[in-house]
């Protein structure tokens, strides 16, 4: 027989509930400003920017991990941005069995477009009201909690099995 899970004290599900309520808030704000500023979805630009920060080129697989993205979506968004000339899919030069997604002159140039309005929602909307000692502690205790997530992955970004 297994023990009951003890509940949340009124503390943990406060900050639960908080967790939750400003992460909607804060996507839904910059979910509209990345349309309005270069019609782009949270998860294009998501990946625009990873790959922008990763030297402009990731194997897909590598991409899916980092975002935690389900592979499958991940092939659809990117079909979405290479039509739009945004990135190009080649083999991996590592593996002919890997596909390597790179970021083009045009996707560097909507980074470049959408990015200032995107600082300006998350500098009004989520760091005003935090000083420099609030925002260094909510990177330190968010790096711990995502850490050990990340010691058990979502299906979507956990590595594959390598074949035998």
């Amino acid at each position: 027989m297994t023990e009951p899970v003890p509940p949340l004290d009124p503390s943990e599900l406060g900050a639960y509930f908080s967790l939750i309520e400003v992460s909607s808030l804060l996507r839904h704000t910059v979910e509209q400003q990345l349309k309005d500023a270069g019609g782009l979805s949270y998860v294009q630009f998501q990946l625009l920017a990873t790959l922008g920060d990763a030297d402009g080129s990731l194997r897909m697989t590598d991409l899916a991990d980092g975002v935690v993205y389900s592979r499958s979506g991940l092939t659809y968004q990117v079909g979405l941005l290479e039509r739009d000339g945004l990135v190009v899919r080649a083999p991996s030069a590592e593996d002919e069995r890997s596909v390597t997604v790179s970021l083009t002159d045009a996707g560097r140039a909507l980074l470049g477009r959408v990015f200032p309005g995107h600082v300006e929602v998350l500098r009004q909307l989520f760091l005003e009201p935090l000083s420099r000692e609030d925002v260094q502690t909510l990177d330190d205790v968010l790096g711990r909690v995502k850490a050990h997530m990340r010691t058990v992955p979502p299906r979507s970004a956990r590595p594959r099995r390598k074949q035998a």
